[in-house]
């Protein structure tokens, strides 16, 4: 595990490192380890910018109005969005696009706990799945150029490295077999499958992406044990159940705003390089609650099959059928 004392160091040099006027974007920072990033975000920051997407108006008010206090010189910006709909991660990116030509840290943690089976939204993808997956690849897949940009920048004595990486929060290093010929579990739908289809096809796309666009970095992180809100939509016996599991499992906890300093580490530290030397000369990483990076077997197997190109293929056709591109 990375000393908590190398994160800190590394977050208390991130202007020096960078700059001011940093540009992040926290999907579900409102709530749980999004909103504990973006609070480390500004607060290890000058000028910086932050835009807070979610759906609860009140709370991202009373953050906001903290954060203010905390750094005046900071800008942060609140995009109420239901995010489990494509349509409004469209709005919501058109929003951070026209206030901003760059983006330098996209960072995505929404999500819903759920004891539900297949629960379809609006636009015919299970709820889930979408915030899980496809919402977080709408949301890249939109923001690719201000990314891009982030990433192309230099400073005017060309001695700042450029910034610009992506964080997906989910379930790094527990990847499993998908159903291939299932993608979107329409026919072979549980909660087991549902998790591993949004973890797998999340790893296998930021290969793909790291691949494509090597001026961007993207992790996909496993958080470890955080206690978060992930369980207000569960019912009473359930959240029970699980408040009990959480006092056997305190040992091993990680607190939220650590684990927000050490996911601030994720997206800013240079050892996960906006430049880097990844598969065909992109940077994916898959960061295990320890701060560690590894793959398994079933990545190593999905690259020689390319399949990371049918997964991809796939995403860019589930947009094209909910959204026409």
């Amino acid at each position: 595990m990375v000393p908590i004392a190398t994160v800190r160091e590394n977050n208390s040099a991130i202007t020096g490192l960078y700059g001011s006027g940093l540009v992040g974007v926290f999907v579900g920072g409102t709530s749980g380890i999004g909103e504990s990033t973006a609070r480390a975000f500004i607060r290890s920051t000058h000028a910086s910018r932050a835009y807070l997407v979610g759906r609860d108006q009140a709370r991202a008010s009373q953050i906001i109005g903290e954060l203010q206090q905390m750094k005046p010189d900071a800008q942060i910006t609140f995009i109420k969005s239901d995010v489990s709909l494509l349509r409004e991660v469209d709005e919501a990116c058109r929003t951070i696009q026209q206030n901003e030509d760059k983006v330098n840290i996209l960072f995505l943690s929404p999500g819903t706990g759920t004891m539900k089976g297949r629960d379809e939204t609006a636009e015919g993808l299970d709820k889930k799945l979408s915030l899980h997956y496809y919402s977080r690849m709408r949301f890249i897949a939109n923001l690719l150029p201000q990314l891009q940009k982030a990433g192309a920048a230099t400073t005017a004595d060309g001695n700042r490295p450029a910034l610009s990486r992506v964080v997906s929060v989910l379930e790094a290093g527990h990847e499993a077999a998908l159903q291939l010929d299932d993608l979107p579990l329409q026919t072979h739908y549980s909660l087991r499958n549902c998790a591993k289809h949004a973890t797998t096809m999340t790893s296998v796309s930021m290969e793909h992406l790291a691949a494509a666009y090597p001026q961007v970095s993207f992790v996909h992180s496993f958080p470890g044990l955080v206690r978060t809100r992930l369980d207000r939509d569960f019912g009473t016996v359930t959240k029970c159940a699980l408040a009990a599991l959480m006092v056997l499992a305190k040992p091993w906890e990680m607190p939220l705003g650590e684990s927000g300093e050490r996911h601030l580490f994720a997206a800013t530290g240079l050892r996960f390089p906006a430049r880097g030397s990844g598969q065909n000369g992109g940077r994916g990483v898959a960061q295990g609650s320890d701060g560690d990076a590894g793959s398994g077997e079933l990545m190593r197997q999905y690259r020689a099959e390319g399949v990371r190109d049918l997964i991809w293929k796939h995403t860019v056709d589930v947009f094209a059928a909910v959204r026409g591109g």
